[in-house]
Formats: structure tokens, sequence, C-alpha cells
């Protein structure tokens, strides 16, 4: 896998849903996208700061379909309490990633190196590889890889994005559940 191909396509947008915390919602939200025919670029799902609600972060391609018809669509599933279309100026945007490196006596130094300069750090070391954990914006993560990839990445895992509106509003406020 080139460096490059790891980040997001231009044409996407971040989904925040809100939903309750129950079996079978989030297959029956990503069941809505793919019937509608989009390309889910990244998923994250977590518990929110309530128990009985679970946050959806999803980044979904829009290149193809308008993304008004999707949210109308979640509106109707019964277990969507609310939906916020994410603008990347005015919300904090992360992803987890792990990358398998080999790293042997020769180069274990240059790589270091690089795991530094981008605040990232080694999570597990073999004689022959070391597993990085970064956390970034995709731009990051990308420039990371790229910065890796002469050395021989053996393995790549992401959590999928997660995104957060900045300021101290949160997406829980005003009567959510009434």
């Amino acid at each position: 896998m080139n460096a490059t191909e790891s980040a997001m396509p231009a044409d996407t947008q971040t989904l925040s849903v809100l939903v309750e915390n129950k079996p079978g919602v989030l297959t029956r939200v990503a069941a809505l996208f793919a019937r509608r025919g989009y390309n889910i670029a990244s998923l994250a799902v977590g518990p929110t700061e309530h128990p009985e609600i679970s946050r959806i972060t999803v980044v979904v391609d829009v290149a193809q379909h308008p993304l008004e018809q999707i949210t109308k669509q979640l509106n109707k599933l019964v277990n969507v309490l609310k939906i916020v279309q994410l603008e990347p100026r005015q919300t904090v945007q992360r992803e987890l990633m792990l990358v398998k490196v080999l790293a042997d006596n020769t180069s274990r130094t240059s790589v270091l190196e690089i795991v530094q300069m981008f605040r990232a750090k080694v999570v597990d070391a073999a004689a022959d590889a070391v597993t990085i954990e970064a956390t970034g914006t995709q731009d990051k993560l990308t420039a990371l890889l790229s910065m890796l990839e002469p050395f021989g990445i053996r393995e790549i895992v992401k959590s999928g994005e997660v995104a957060i509106g900045r300021g101290g509003r949160a997406l829980t406020d005003k009567n959510l559940l009434g």
C-alpha cells in the first residue's frame, strides 16, 4: 500500500450521528448507507458521556450522491437521535494508527528519529520490527507513512476518524432526548 493511498478522498464529508445505545443500531445505519450506494470511507463508534447514547462518526464519499439524501433517510431511523454535519474548520478530527515497520539494527535509529519527529511512540519492538502508535489528522498520518515507507511497512491498522466540535458546546446539549 502506498502512503498516499491512505488519505481520505477530497469529496468526503464527516457526519456525527447520535444514536440510542441498543443492539442492531449500527447495522441499520450501515445498511442504510449501503442501500443508498454511499461508500463509507471511515467509521468509528463509541459511547458518549451518556451511557444510553452512542456516537457514530462516519466519513462518507459524497462525490456520487448528495449528502442531504442520506441525512433525511438517517433521520427516519427510530434509534437515531441527532445528526450533525461537521465542518473541518469547526471541529477537531483525529485518527489512531498502528503501523508495523521493519527496523533491524542498521535502520532502527532512523525509524526512531522519525517516530520522535511525528510525536508518535513505539508500543512494541522485536529484533526485526517496531510497532508505532500515532494519532493525528489524515495529513499527519499520511506524511508519517510516507517517511516510514522506505524502511518497509509490514502492517497498518487505523481506528477510523473521530471528530468533535470546537468550543464549549456539546452535541448532546439542548433537549436531545425530548
